[in-house]
């Protein structure tokens, strides 16, 4: 099996966050015999360095080209006060929108050596492991009319019907594979728009007898979130409350730098670490690659339908963490302090060692 894949490292750590998921992912490929050929472009900071705009439309085509996007991080200080379209924020919404990537997904996991890394208590965390499913191109940060004068600002949320249905569809789906509970969350006691969202998601989960549909206003979501996250199995919401919960999510984990993600759409995935460039450690060797390795898991299961492999690729992290290797960003004065590069060359040692623990056909395609 062959599969085409375009790189966008980006802006700061990007590129050695790339770099070492692409080593990992190399390497599982290898095991499993499949081929996976890459082409790297400029998206961001640096494309507009090199281009003038942030995202050029030769790797835009180069996006369209291929099975599956990888993207590192993009912006820093250096671009802040470009113009709006021309800042490198706006490239991802660009190609989030020109790909139709419509679903983001966020795993929410707890690895058991980190449950004393979150601010919240390990009685609290243990057992937490769910998913975020944002809807990604509708909703407020897209609707119109929008604009600001000196009076007054304002912006519209706005879903139709099929935006609703097809991340829903995507959420159930899910969720029958897990542990069969899906909750919406919504602002229906105020918004129409959410009062609409609500019977929509109602609707598609007629289709779904077999998973168990509960509702949530935002507001107690966000708390839930923090008080008990091991309640909850899939959450399904629209774009800007995806957006700030999902973070929420990513904090009691104990770090954003340990996060995931995958935007899906009808045709393209684009697979991307959580966090964002941090400039003011690029080129040290420091930089933590467990979201960057973890989001190319995410590659193999939902583009590539390689679920062993992605389980490998997370047990091989865990294993590496329980050995208590830790890259500064995580570490304290118990563990082993690592860099980037040595962090990427203990996942794959232990990718090799579990794997050869396994029996010959536990992993297979």
């Amino acid at each position: 099996m062959k599969y085409r894949l375009t790189l966008l490292p980006g802006d700061g750590i990007g590129p050695e966050v790339v770099d070492a998921a692409l080593k990992v992912m190399n390497y599982v490929a290898e095991k499993f015999k499949v081929s996976v050929e890459t082409q790297e472009h400029l998206m961001g900071g640096c494309s507009f360095d090199a281009h003038g705009a942030p995202l050029t439309e030769e790797a835009l085509q180069a996006c369209y080209d291929s099975d599956a996007v990888l993207l590192g991080a993009v912006g820093g200080y250096k671009w802040e006060n470009l113009e709006h379209h021309l800042k490198p924020e706006a490239a991802l919404l660009k190609l989030r929108k020109s790909l139709g990537l419509f679903a983001n997904i966020r795993p929410a996991k707890v690895y058991s050596s980190f449950m004393n890394s979150s601010s919240l208590k390990g009685e609290v965390l243990k057992g937490t492991n769910f998913v975020v499913f944002r809807e990604l191109t509708g909703g407020i940060y897209f609707g119109e009319p929008r604009g600001f004068d000196d009076d007054r600002g304002y912006n519209t949320m706005v879903y139709s019907k099929y935006e609703v249905e097809r991340i829903a569809h995507m959420a159930f789906k899910t969720a029958r594979n897990r542990k069969g509970n899906v909750t919406n969350v919504d602002k229906a006691n105020v918004l129409e728009v959410s009062q609409f969202w609500r019977n929509v998601v109602e609707e598609v989960a007629k289709e779904y007898p077999d998973v168990e549909l509960s509702h949530m206003y935002v507001d107690n979501a966000a708390m839930q979130i923090v008080r008990d996250p091991k309640q909850f199995d899939v959450i399904v919401t629209g774009n800007i409350f995806g957006d700030i919960i999902s973070d929420i999510a990513g904090m009691i984990t104990g770090s954003l730098g340990m996060l995931p993600s995958a935007s899906l759409g009808s045709e393209y995935a684009l697979y991307e670490p959580v966090h964002g460039s941090a400039p003011d450690i690029a080129g040290k060797n420091i930089a933590n690659p467990i979201a960057a390795i973890s989001s190319v898991g995410m590659m193999f299961e939902h583009s590539f339908g390689m679920t062993k492999a992605a389980e490998l690729i997370e047990e091989s992290i865990e294993q590496t963490l329980n050995q208590g290797y830790r890259t500064a960003d995580i570490g304290s004065k118990e563990d082993k302090i690592v860099s980037t590069v040595e962090f990427t060359g203990l996942v794959i040692q232990n990718i090799e060692e579990v794997y050869n623990e396994q029996a010959l056909g536990v992993f297979t395609l």
